[in-house]
C-alpha cells in the first residue's frame, strides 16, 4: 500500500482489495502494530497506542466497513450486469410506449431497440424522467438556483450525449462540457461532472458532480471507505482537519503529493488522466477571465454533494480567493459527512470570509446524510445548517437533521410509518400537488424498498426535485440561524 507520509502525518488508510477475510477479522483482535505490517492497513494516529479494548467500538466500525467493501468487490460484475439488464429493460419499455406497446411491436416485428445514447436513461432518470424546470419558479425567485442545481445534479447521472441534448433541448441552456475524471488510487475513471451556462442569466455557470450510481460497486466503496487523512494548510504547518479519503481520491488527490497547488504538467482537455478538481478549476478560470461579471454554482447529489463541498475546501486550501469570491453558492442534496469538527471550523471560516452560501438539503429519513456515523469512534461531523424537509415538504433550518445517526430504537416506528406514507403518497401526489408530480411505476416499486430499509428510497433525487419545487424558501431562516 502506498503510504501517506509524504503529504500528511496522521491518517488511516485501509484497502479491502488487498485484504483477505482472515485479514479483515484480524482488525477486531490484532494490535495496530501488527496490522501496520500488512499491506491492507496503514495507520498513524493517537489510536495506535491504545489497546484493542479501548478501540473496540472503532475497530468494529472499521471491520464492518472493510467487510462491506469486500462484498462489493465480489459483487462488482454481477451488480453491473443486473444494472445493465434493468436499465436496458426500462429503456426498452419506454422506447416502445410501455409494456403493451412493446407486446404490439413484438407481434408486428417492429420492436424499437434503445440504442440512441441521447435517449437512453439510467435508473436515476427512469425514477424521475422530468427534464424541465418548474415554469412557475422564475429567474429572480430565490428558489430558482436550488431548482436549477438539483436538476443539474440529477442530469449528471446520465451519459454525455443525453446530458448535452437535455441541457440544450429541455433546459434551453448552453452546454459547456461533460467530463470524466481519473482516480489515482483506483487506477480508473470514477468521477463525472457536467458544466453549463444559464441562458436566462448569461453570467451564471453551473458545475454539477455525479453522485453514487446504484449499480456501480466502486462508487459504493468510495462512500463506505472510512479511511481519512489529516491535511495541513498550504504552508504545511497547521492542520485543517481530518477528511474522508474516498471522496478526496475521487476529487483528484495525488499519491505521495496530496494536493499540490499546481500539477506538472498543467491539466488540459487532452490530458490522458485529467483530475476533477484541477481540470474544473482551470476551466472555471478560463471562463471567468473572459467575463468579469460571471459567477458560478457548484452542486451535487449524494457522493456528488460531498465532491461539491470538498471542491470548495481545496480552493480554500490553495487560497484561490478570486474563484471563491465569484462562487454564487454550493448546493448539496443528500450529502454524506466529509470531515471532523476541525475541518468543519476550517470550512465555515472559508465560507464566511469569502461570502459563500452553502445550502445542504436533507429530505426526511434519507440515510446518506447520516453517514458516516457521527460518534466518538469516527469523529465525522456535518458543518453548517441543515435545510431539512419532511415527507409533507414542510421545511425548517436545523443545526443537525433529526436522528443524525439513523440507527435508533426511538426512530424505528416513525421511520417505517413515514416509509408507508411515502408509498401511499406516490399514488395521491398528482391529485394533491398536480399531474407533473405523478410518479412512475419504477419509482413506486422503489418506494417499496423503503418498507424494508427506511431511508434508502428517500435518497432518490426525485424527492429532492419535489422539495425544491414544493418546499418553502428557507433563505431568510438561514440568515436568522447564522
Amino acid at each position: 500500500m502506498t503510504t501517506a507520509e509524504e503529504f500528511c502525518e496522521s491518517y488511516l488508510v485501509v484497502d479491502a482489495k488487498e485484504a483477505s477475510l482472515y485479514d479483515i477479522v484480524c482488525i477486531l483482535f490484532c494490535s495496530t502494530t501488527y496490522l501496520n505490517t500488512k499491506n491492507f492497513y496503514n495507520e498513524r494516529s493517537e489510536y495506535v497506542e491504545r489497546s484493542i479494548w479501548q478501540n473496540l467500538g472503532r475497530r468494529f466500525i472499521i471491520f464492518a466497513s472493510m467487510l462491506a467493501q469486500k462484498l462489493l468487490l465480489w459483487a462488482e460484475k454481477p451488480l453491473a450486469l443486473i444494472g445493465f439488464l434493468i436499465e436496458f429493460w426500462l429503456n426498452l419499455l419506454s422506447s416502445n410506449g410501455g409494456f403493451f406497446g412493446l407486446l404490439i411491436n413484438i407481434i408486428r416485428g417492429k420492436v424499437v431497440r434503445p440504442e440512441s445514447p441521447e435517449k437512453f436513461m439510467t435508473i436515476i432518470g427512469q425514477l424521475d424522467p422530468r427534464l424541465k424546470l418548474d415554469s412557475r419558479i422564475k429567474k429572480g425567485d430565490r428558489r430558482y438556483n436550488r431548482l436549477l442545481s438539483i436538476m443539474a445534479a440529477k442530469l449528471s447521472y446520465e451519459n454525455g450525449a443525453f446530458v448535452k441534448a437535455a441541457i440544450q433541448d429541455q433546459l434551453k441552456m448552453e452546454f459547456i462540457g461533460f467530463y470524466t475524471f481519473w482516480n489515482d488510487y483506483q487506477n480508473q475513471f470514477t468521477t463525472y461532472a457536467t458544466m453549463f451556462q444559464d441562458t436566462l442569466d448569461p453570467n451564471l455557470i453551473i458545475v454539477a458532480f455525479r453522485g453514487t450510481r446504484p449499480f456501480t460497486a466502486r462508487d459504493w466503496i468510495t462512500d463506505i471507505d472510512i479511511s481519512w487523512y489529516e491535511l495541513k494548510d498550504l504552508n504545511n504547518s497547521k492542520p485543517i482537519g481530518r477528511i474522508h479519503s474516498g471522496f478526496m481520491k475521487a476529487l483528484g488527490l495525488q499519491k505521495i503529493k496530496g494536493w499540490p497547488k499546481n500539477l506538472e504538467p498543467p491539466p488540459d482537455a487532452t490530458a490522458e488522466h485529467p483530475y476533477a478538481y484541477y481540470s474544473i478549476r482551470e476551466k472555471l478560470k478560463e471562463i471567468l477571465e473572459k467575463n468579469a461579471n460571471a459567477r458560478f454554482i457548484v452542486a451535487g447529489h449524494s457522493l456528488g454533494g460531498a465532491l461539491a463541498i470538498l471542491f470548495v475546501s481545496v480552493l480554500g486550501l490553495h487560497e484561490e480567493t478570486r474563484l471563491l469570491k465569484r462562487l454564487e453558492g454550493v448546493y448539496t442534496f443528500g450529502q454524506p459527512r466529509v470531515g471532523d469538527v476541525s475541518f468543519g471550523r476550517y470550512m465555515m471560516k472559508i465560507i464566511k470570509d469569502n461570502g459563500v452560501r452553502y445550502f445542504r438539503y436533507v429530505y426526511s429519513n434519507d440515510i446518506v446524510p447520516r453517514l458516516p456515523f457521527d460518534d466518538r469512534s469516527l469523529f465525522f461531523k456535518h458543518f453548517g445548517p441543515s435545510l431539512f424537509f419532511d415527507s409533507f415538504y414542510h421545511g425548517k433550518v436545523l443545526k443537525e437533521e433529526p436522528n443524525k445517526n439513523y440507527f435508533s430504537i426511538v426512530w424505528v416506528i416513525p421511520k417505517y410509518l413515514t416509509a408507508f406514507w411515502e408509498v401511499i403518497r406516490s399514488f395521491i401526489l398528482p391529485y394533491w400537488k398536480g399531474k407533473e408530480y405523478r410518479e412512475s411505476h419504477t419509482e413506486r416499486i422503489f418506494r417499496l424498498v423503503g418498507l424494508i430499509i427506511p431511508g434508502i428510497s428517500a435518497h432518490s433525487p426525485k424527492d429532492y426535485v419535489d422539495v425544491t419545487r414544493l418546499g418553502p424558501d428557507l433563505i431568510p431562516a438561514i440568515s436568522k440561524f447564522e
